[in-house]
């Protein structure tokens, strides 16, 4: 039976690449992946036959891998961050799904074996950054309105306020889509203070990483660009400053037994 291996490869820096993203990688004759995700591996890919797709060829990537495991070529689909998270792993059982229902015509996929490896994600990377922001419940929404309604958007961001979710917000602007952040601010205002943490983190564990910690009510989409991730407190998180060091943490209760 042929092989696809789904990887998830962190955020960017190399040391926080899981080892079994490695060995699968290692294992691999075909790397199918965005260009930049197999540029940021370096020396792992070499000797491996690349297959580099641009954005916007997601569906694409999902179909070649499968094609290429199919043919008997131990492959790997290759994605930053974990690859289960806005990522091609749903793709590629999405296929399968439509395979099944007699939708595709590509009985061969059905005797690929799948192993998805899963990779930390950028929320992961970014509250590791400031300290524990993610120390209690937490929710992530994509703002991208590409392939779901705002409406269905909106009421996802209006849930995570109501239920005081720290949210991590994905896929936050991009060069046409400059206002949903905004509102995504404006609706959490109403369910929590002004003054709640907020972390913008842009090329997170990437050699021009940048961090910033701002209140909520100082959000704004012009800080913001397609390769930032912006999480947002409760109303009990925290941003603690001592000397030159910053931390933002979210606290479970842990207090009342202190």
């Amino acid at each position: 039976m042929t092989k696809l291996f789904v990887v998830g490869t962190g955020p960017g820096d190399a040391s926080l690449i899981a080892p079994r993203a490695i060995t699968a990688i290692a294992a691999s004759s075909d790397l199918v992946a965005y260009g930049l995700y197999l540029e940021l591996l370096g020396s792992v890919c070499d000797g491996k036959q690349h297959h580099d797709l641009p954005l916007g060829e997601e569906i694409g990537r999902a179909r070649l891998a499968l094609n290429l495991a199919a043919q008997g070529k131990t492959t790997a689909l290759i994605s930053s961050g974990d690859i289960g998270i806005y990522a091609m792993a749903t793709l590629v059982f999405e296929l399968l799904d439509m395979q099944l229902q007699g939708k595709e015509n590509h009985p061969e996929w059905l005797d690929v074996q799948i192993e998805v490896v899963p990779g930390i994600s950028a929320m992961q990377a970014g509250a590791s950054r400031v300290g524990a922001m993610l120390g209690h419940d937490f929710c992530t929404v994509s703002l991208s309105d590409l392939l779901t309604p705002w409406q269905t958007i909106e009421k996802r961001i209006e849930a995570a306020g109501l239920g005081d979710f720290v949210i991590s917000f994905y896929n936050p602007v991009s060069k046409k889509r400059d206002w949903q952040l905004n509102s995504a601010r404006d609706i959490l205002l109403k369910y929590r203070p002004a003054s709640t943490p907020v972390l913008i983190g842009r090329q997170l564990s990437r050699e021009d990483e940048k961090l910033t910690i701002i209140r909520l009510d100082e959000l704004d989409a012009k800080d913001v660009d397609m390769f930032t991730l912006v999480s947002v407190g409760n109303s009990e998180s925290r941003h603690i400053v001592n000397g030159t060091k910053e931390w933002v943490y979210t606290p479970r209760g842990y207090r009342k037994k202190l």
